[in-house]
């Protein structure tokens, strides 16, 4: 088969399409024939060695995958060769062929494209396990979306109205603003480009409280970091509760002091790591999601596909932060 390979830490221009042996299906396994797998930041992390995980290499990068079953191993019940699946792997996507465990498998349900289905899990995993177990978002709050244009931006926008929120979606441009609408945002703000220094740092604070409004945010959902996250913070609710979701734009250093005076809660979303500890809740958020899915609510919005050989671009464009939406490469037709 081929794979999509990191040999040594580096960017996307450093992987290889190379042949690489076919999985054997073991006991208690199944293997997926590849159609397409989502590119996600965790991507960009992981082949230069900056993710917490670090696969022995060569690996593939790819934590997100739809397919086809092609082999199923001994032991596996309620499953058939030539079932269309969706799974979250981690890693070792950008392949033809995987291994997986079929307790990180779900079906792909008919109608729902391979591209769509790869795109569900991790993003909308993510964000439910954010908004409901750490924000503990209510109907009738406010809910601020740092980069709102994003995968798990737009998750955040779609969920957060499901569960009876107003939506600010922070963006970074008119066009990212023009997505964030269509997701169901009720009001958003393009921000500029940082770093900032102290005068614009507060002059976006005041950008975010105008746009929260007086009563301040009561959830903010930031998977950005950097020099955004302060003047966020800035414009959260009393007892309001800021979610740490991810750094694209570096890891920031927020002044303690602000969670005192507002008396809020700054809540780390780990959702790999919930998901593995806590496996019936996650369950429990899966099947909503799919519900919700079913019921038109959330639609993962697949805004650009690559073929199997240009899978480092896909990587690259999400490194540069110009994705809107989720980008999917086409391991396979069908």
């Amino acid at each position: 088969m081929r794979a999509l390979l990191s040999r040594a830490p580096g960017g996307p221009e450093t992987l290889e399409l190379a042949d690489a042996p076919d999985p054997v299906v073991a006991p208690g396994q199944v293997v997926v024939a590849v159609r397409a797998c989502a590119i996600n930041y965790p991507d960009v992390l992981i082949i230069e060695d900056k993710y917490q995980f670090k696969p022995q290499r060569p690996f593939a990068p790819g934590g997100e995958i739809a397919g086809v079953i092609d082999s199923i191993g001994e032991g596996v019940t309620g499953w058939t060769v030539g079932d269309r699946v969706i799974a979250m792997i981690g890693h070792g996507g950008l392949v033809e062929k995987v291994a997986v465990d079929p307790a990180r498998m779900y079906r792909l349900p008919e109608g729902r494209s391979f591209a769509e289905g790869a795109s569900l899990i991790l993003t909308y995993g993510t964000t439910i396990h954010a908004l409901r177990d750490r924000g503990h978002l209510k109907a009738g709050e406010t809910l601020l979306v740092l980069g709102a244009a994003g995968g798990v931006g737009l998750a955040a926008i779609e969920l957060g109205k499901a569960f009876g929120a107003t939506v600010v979606a922070a963006v970074s441009s008119e066009e990212k603003a023009a997505a964030a609408k269509a997701a169901g945002a009720d009001t958003t703000l393009v921000y500029p480009r940082g770093p900032f220094d102290k005068d614009q740092s507060k002059a976006l604070a005041e950008q975010f409280k105008a746009a929260v409004g007086k009563g301040g945010a009561d959830v903010i959902y930031d998977p950005v970091g950097g020099d955004y996250a302060e003047p966020a913070l800035r414009s959260i609710a009393w007892e309001g509760r800021y979610l740490v979701v991810g750094f694209p734009a570096g890891i920031p250093r927020l002044p303690l002091n602000l969670t005192l005076l507002k008396s809020c809660d700054v809540c780390g979303v780990f959702w790999g790591a919930f998901a593995a500890r806590d496996p019936q809740a996650n369950a429990a958020h899966m099947d909503h999601l799919f519900r919700l899915w079913e019921e038109g609510r959330i639609a993962p919005r697949v805004t650009e596909t690559f073929a199997f050989e240009r899978g480092g671009d896909a990587i690259a464009k999400m490194a540069g932060r110009g994705a809107i939406g989720k980008l999917v490469v086409e391991v396979a037709g069908g």
